[in-house]
């Protein structure tokens, strides 16, 4: 059975908030409400939440400080602002800001499904990409002096000067949304709003209404007008992520903003102009998917005007000990803890990585160093240690000595049920290693916060 979702609710309206409540029970969701940001962030701490809805009138709501305390935190949940119902431009704010989302007052059922619903979809991670690590970038830099990425970084500039869309290519976990981010803080448009959309973490009628927006009755839910991120991002940046995985009538529609810079919102008539400059990304073969007929050859030469080519991390291995020490740093920092050393023989083996998931796999594995070494030292045996285990599910723990071992021969229901213990076993030893930190825990066992709370639920422990 899939966990029930989990809402947090940040208001002192009693009365739009009560209805929140009502509405997230009559569904089946989890749900809490408290009063401000401050009682917000600490139940964070101690619970296991997909989203939080906070109201954009109490005193110290700021949906860039809120969203990069959650950052800091290590909390992955979205952001949903809760706003007058006669000051949309607030919410549009948020969004701009940071929030994925925002709802207008007095709450109305259809259209709480609807954003929520769209929130959590959102929040489900995408098979084709590492992990995610949970450490806080407080700066965008790019890092790396090789001579790959002083091509970039050279390359990267002038493009940024311009007003031409931008592709950003490579592989994943390279950093191609960390580019997509500089070319915005380089350009002249960096005084105006920067906003994404992760194309392939919304169904194709979602994903229109995110793009372009909707007019008052379009569909259930659409209980008002609603500006789209085209629209949220005029006289900006307008980042779309993983552009390869959009279907063939969201391209058409966004090829017509591309040559014509006009669009409708959905639902409406009006035709509006799109000042806006759009930077896009994908892990995947455009070309190959052009000879195949899966993406429009016209919309590709749009997005293809200037080319960012983000080198893999094998190509650039000059970079590694630079990189491993600067998240280092900062993983210890994020756990309130002085920076170990590496060992000469520990950077050796990681520099001789292939590292298939790129930056992100090291980050990963740097940071499961940071947490699980306690001295003041990284050497060559943690590094094999950790080199030698698949990080991101549970899997990894099963199969690097915490379970017993399962003969072939035993059936799938015994199997499901060695495995269950094996999973009870790996999450209670990650535990009382961790002295019943559960963040800690989590990192441990590769995993977000929010996945060990289920599994501490579903166990029992």
């Amino acid at each position: 059975m899939a966990p029930q979702p989990g809402f947090l609710i940040a208001s002192a309206d009693d009365a739009n908030a009560s209805a929140l409540e009502a509405m997230l029970f009559e569904s089946g969701a989890r749900g809490q409400r408290v009063k401000n940001i401050e009682e917000a962030l600490a139940a964070l701490d101690f619970g296991s939440y997909d989203v939080l809805i906070a109201d954009a009138t109490v005193t110290d709501f700021s949906a860039g400080t809120l969203s990069a305390a959650l950052a800091q935190r290590g909390h992955e949940l979205a952001l949903i602002a809760l706003v007058e119902g006669d000051r949309a431009a607030d919410g549009a704010a948020a969004v701009r800001a940071g929030a994925a989302d925002f709802l207008r007052k007095p709450v109305e059922r259809d259209e709480v499904a609807y954003v929520l619903g769209k929130a959590l979809q959102s929040q489900q991670p995408s098979g084709d990409e590492p992990p995610r690590s949970r450490v806080f970038a407080p700066t965008v830099e790019l890092l790396g002096q090789s001579e790959p990425m002083q091509d970039l970084q050279r390359t990267l500039r002038r493009a940024a000067n311009g007003i031409a869309t931008v592709l950003v290519r490579g592989e994943s976990g390279t950093g191609k949304e960390l580019v997509a981010r500089l070319v915005h803080e380089y350009s002249p448009r960096r005084g105006g709003p920067y906003v994404k959309v992760h194309c392939a973490a919304l169904p194709d009628q979602l994903l229109e209404s995110e793009l372009f927006g909707y007019e008052r009755g379009a569909f259930t839910g659409a209980t008002a007008r609603k500006p789209g991120r085209v629209e949220l991002a005029e006289g900006g940046t307008l980042f779309l992520d993983e552009i390869g995985d959009i279907s063939p009538a969201t391209q058409v529609k966004l090829l017509r903003v591309l040559q014509d810079r006009r669009y409708e919102r959905l639902g409406g008539t009006e035709t509006l102009s799109a000042d806006v400059r759009f930077v896009t990304a994908t892990h995947r073969d455009l070309e190959a998917l052009v000879r195949e007929g899966k993406f429009r050859e016209d919309l590709f030469y749009r997005l293809n005007v200037v080319a960012l080519w983000v080198p893999p991390l094998r190509a650039r291995k000059t970079d590694i000990e630079t990189l491993a020490v600067h998240f280092c740093s900062s993983v210890a920092a994020a756990n309130s803890r002085r920076a170990p050393a590496f060992d000469a023989d520990a950077l050796s083996l990681l520099v001789a990585e292939a590292w298939p998931g790129n930056v992100r796999q090291l980050q990963n594995v740097v940071e499961r160093l940071v947490v699980l070494t306690p001295g003041p030292r990284i050497s060559a045996r943690d590094v094999n240690r950790e080199l030698s285990q698949k990080p991101g599910t549970l899997a990894f723990a099963v199969s690097s000595g915490f379970a017993p071992e399962i003969d072939v021969e035993q059936t799938a229901m015994e199997l499901q049920q060695a495995l269950r213990k094996a999973e009870r076993r790996a999450i209670d030893r990650a535990m009382t290693s961790a002295a019943g930190d559960k963040n800690l825990a989590a990192r441990l066992l590769g995993i977000s916060r929010r996945s060990l709370y289920y599994k501490l639920e579903e166990h029992g422990l």
